[in-house]
């Protein structure tokens, strides 16, 4: 790459950034959401950060009142449960940080010679898997303590007294303004997977009606590897979900509101999805080009896969309006439509979904099964390389179909 398209490339990526910060901040300020949670965690930290300084440092006139804002800061966690964590992490760090400090500057009576002794010691306590990643504080509160030369025991009363007022008053912030819950994060994970399954699928319809390469199918490829990190992300707000009702006081009123989450197989059904959409990506690329591994499919055959794509992109779409839909209307588990038959038809008893985005997600279902029927016939009378690369297309095809099929919503406990 030149030097002004390398430039330009910088350019390009900085213009990106802007707008997806610009884009955070609008929808911080227009909607609830992870970004207004994130803008209004981090004033509960500026307040908290203020509240200490003016008790310690303005009110008490504090030795070195930084303690108390920096660990305040520090403790306006993400849960209820983290920041209780968190500060019984940072008050023993802190504590064997100054106490540390203390004693080798009192032996030494020299701070760089001090340094040389309790640094090693206080950084290999950090790195002791309970403290997690406040590890850095017992070497950076020992660094404080040896710069400001405040070595006294009054003065390492003071250091843990500012230390336990900072943390009192970060999880007290935490705790009871606006206490932070993830329900709402875990919800909107799952939407987006459903979501950027669907604008995928679409994508590969359309642009294989118009026809296309070996970077096409590419693209694809490296689009469809970002769903295992949305699964990844899922799972983590649940987690951020239980772990936000613990210790929380508004914890009884919080799982009542919104809807409630599929259960935790709709996300392993979501992870097959990803795997076989992967396997399915890989085929078309390796199938396109100038030297493909695969011998391509004749047009007649891709012909008949992008109605199935599109068929399965409703499946998506209607699965994602099932997951938005208010308490009470989410669909309820069922038998998955030709479950064990490979047909598509639903029976009477496939119907438990209730409500219009189940009709219209086993519709589409019902397509799909057709579209593949239509594509595996195409089978017959391919030669043997031909059938190597429509036989490795039908069969992702279905794995996908059961896939999504077993990926109908079937609600469980919020927070779950």
């Amino acid at each position: 790459m030149t030097p002004a398209a390398h430039i330009r490339e910088l350019w390009r990526r900085a213009g990106w950034e802007a707008a997806a910060v610009g884009r955070s901040v609008r929808r911080a300020l227009t909607g609830p959401g992870p970004e207004r949670d994130m803008g209004i965690q981090a004033v509960k930290a500026a307040g908290a950060a203020i509240l200490a300084w003016a008790v310690a440092g303005w009110w008490w006139n504090a030795p070195l009142a930084l303690m108390a804002p920096w660990t305040a800061v520090a403790l306006v966690q993400s849960t209820v449960y983290r920041s209780v964590r968190t500060g019984v992490q940072q008050v023993v760090l802190i504590a064997a940080g100054t106490v540390l400090a203390a004693a080798a500057a009192g032996l030494t009576g020299n701070t760089m010679a001090a340094m040389a002794i309790v640094l090693p010691v206080t950084a290999l306590l950090g790195n002791y898997s309970r403290f997690e990643d406040q590890g850095v504080y017992a070497s950076t509160t020992a660094l404080f303590v040896l710069v400001h030369g405040s070595f006294s025991g009054f003065d390492i009363l003071h250091r843990l007294l500012e230390t336990l007022l900072g943390a009192v008053i970060g999880i007290g912030v935490n705790a009871l303004v606006l206490p932070p819950v993830h329900l709402r994060h875990a919800h909107e994970s799952l939407c987006r997977l459903p979501r950027d399954g669907a604008e995928l699928l679409r994508t590969m319809a359309g642009e294989m009606e118009r026809g296309y390469d070996r970077q096409t199918a590419q693209q694809w490829h490296a689009r469809v590897r970002r769903l295992p990190q949305r699964i990844g992300d899922l799972r983590n707000a649940r987690l951020w979900t239980r772990e936000s009702l613990r210790l929380n006081p508004a914890g009884r009123r919080i799982r009542r509101p919104g809807p409630a989450l599929p259960s935790t197989q709709w996300d392993a059904a979501w992870e097959s999805v990803a795997d076989h959409l992967t396997a399915l990506t890989r085929t078309l690329a390796e199938a396109a080009g100038d030297s493909p591994r695969l011998r391509p499919p004749p047009d007649s055959v891709l012909g008949d896969v992008p109605p199935l794509l599109h068929a399965l992109a409703d499946v998506c779409d209607a699965d994602h309006a099932e997951l938005g839909a208010p308490t009470g209307t989410t669909a309820a588990a069922g038998t998955r439509p030709g479950a064990g038959t490979g047909t598509g038809r639903a029976g009477d008893g496939d119907r438990e979904a209730g409500g219009p985005d189940g009709d219209r997600r086993d519709e589409a279902l019902q397509r799909a099964w057709a579209a593949h029927r239509r594509l595996k016939a195409r089978l017959a009378g391919q030669d043997d390389e031909t059938a190597t690369s429509v036989g490795g297309l039908v069969a992702q095809l279905q794995q996908l179909l059961h896939d999504l099929e077993d990926a109908r919503v079937t609600p469980a406990h919020a927070g779950t």
